[in-house]
C-alpha cells in the first residue's frame, strides 16, 4: 500500500512538474491575531501543494513548490492567495475577530492579481453580497433582490477585471468566480426559496425563470478549468438545461441524486475539455468524501478510458485511489 502511493505521489509529481522548466513559486506569511495553534496553507487545486506551521506571530511562513498554472491558496481556510508559476508573494495577515486585514509584497504580478481578487471581495463587502446563498434564505433576501444584485455585481466585478492590470490568467479565473457566484444564484436561488420559503417561483417577480440564463456561454479557458466553483456550476448549469428541455418537451424531468446518474447526465451533456473537468470534480469530490471507494474506481475507468485528456485530473484521482 505505502509502495503504491509513493508511486502516485512520485507520478503526480511528475505530471505537476512536467518537463517545461517549471520555475519555483514561493509563499510567504506573517500572521498576526490568530488564535489557533496552527498556520495552514491549502491549495485548492491540489492535495499535493499544503504546507503547515505552528503559529508564532511575526514569524515568516515560508512555502515553495512548484505548479502547472495558477493556483489558488488558502491560508487557515479563510484568506485566499493566488499565484502563477515563478511568482513570489508575501502576505502580512491581521486578524481583528472575524475579519482579517491583508497586505501584499513581492514579485509584480502577484501582487496586481492579488490586488485584483482583493478589489473584488471589497466590492462585495461593500454591498453586503452573501456568497452563500443559504445566508440569503436566513435573511429572507427576496429572489428579485438577489438576482438584481447579482446582476449589478457582474456589471461592477466586469468593469474591476478589465481596468485591471493582473494577468490574463488571473482575469479569467475572476471571471469564472463572478460567473459562479451570478449565474448559481439565477438556478438554484429561486427553486431554493421556494421550498423553503414557500413562494412560488413563478410567483417572485423575477420573469420566466426558463429564460434567465438565455445568452449565457460558458467557459473553457483553463483557468475555468481549474476553478473548483466552475465545475459547480457547469454541474448546476446541465440540470439546468436538461429540465427546460425535458418540459419544452411536455416531459418529466429528476434531477440526479447518486453520482452514478450524475456522470451519466454530465458525459452526455459536456464534450471536451468541459467533459473532462467536470467528471474529474466529481469523481474527486466522491472520492475526498471517503465512501464507498469502490463505486468511484469502477467510474474512474470508464472516465480515463472514454474521456479523459488533462494528465493533472488523472495523477490526482490515481493518487487518491491509492
Amino acid at each position: 500500500m505505502k509502495k503504491n502511493l509513493l508511486f502516485a505521489l512520485v507520478a503526480v509529481f511528475a505530471v505537476i512538474g512536467s518537463a517545461t522548466a517549471q520555475q519555483r513559486t514561493t509563499l510567504s506569511a506573517q500572521v498576526y491575531g490568530y488564535q489557533k495553534d496552527m498556520v495552514y496553507f491549502d491549495c485548492v487545486q491540489t492535495p499535493l501543494i499544503a504546507s503547515e506551521f505552528h503559529t508564532n506571530p511575526g514569524e515568516e511562513h515560508l512555502y515553495s513548490f512548484e505548479c502547472d498554472g495558477l493556483v489558488c491558496i488558502t491560508i487557515n481556510g479563510r484568506v485566499n492567495v493566488y499565484l502563477q508559476p515563478g511568482d513570489s508573494l508575501h502576505v502580512d495577515v491581521n486578524y481583528d475577530g472575524k475579519n482579517a486585514k491583508v497586505e501584499y509584497s513581492g514579485s509584480e504580478r502577484a501582487v496586481k492579481n492579488n490586488r485584483l481578487m482583493r478589489s473584488i471581495e471589497n466590492v462585495k463587502r461593500t454591498m453586503r453580497y452573501k456568497s452563500q446563498l443559504l445566508g440569503c434564505i436566513a435573511l429572507d433576501v427576496k429572489p428579485k433582490k438577489r438576482i438584481d444584485d447579482s446582476r449589478a455585481l457582474l456589471e461592477k466585478v466586469t468593469a474591476l477585471i478589465e481596468k485591471s492590470a493582473a494577468s490574463p490568467e488571473m482575469k479569467n479565473y475572476a471571471t469564472a468566480l463572478v460567473d459562479f457566484d451570478v449565474y448559481m444564484s439565477f438556478m438554484e436561488y429561486p427553486v431554493m426559496y421556494a421550498s423553503t420559503r414557500g413562494l412560488a417561483v413563478a410567483e417572485q417577480e423575477i420573469g420566466d425563470y426558463w429564460n434567465i440564463m438565455d445568452g449565457y456561454v460558458t467557459r473553457t479557458d483553463a483557468e475555468s478549468m481549474n476553478c473548483p466553483e466552475y465545475a459547480s456550476l457547469l454541474m448546476r448549469y446541465s440540470f439546468f438545461m436538461n429540465e427546460k428541455a425535458a418540459k419544452e418537451s411536455g416531459k418529466e424531468y429528476e434531477m440526479p441524486k447518486v453520482m452514478e446518474d450524475m456522470y451519466k447526465e454530465f458525459a452526455a451533456f459536456y464534450t471536451g475539455e468541459q467533459r473532462d473537468f467536470v467528471l474529474y470534480t466529481l469523481l474527486r469530490n466522491f472520492i475526498m468524501n471517503g465512501q464507498e471507494i469502490e463505486r468511484a474506481d469502477v467510474l474512474y475507468k470508464d472516465y480515463i478510458e472514454k474521456y479523459n485528456s488533462n494528465t493533472f485530473y488523472k495523477g490526482i484521482l490515481e493518487m487518491l485511489l491509492q
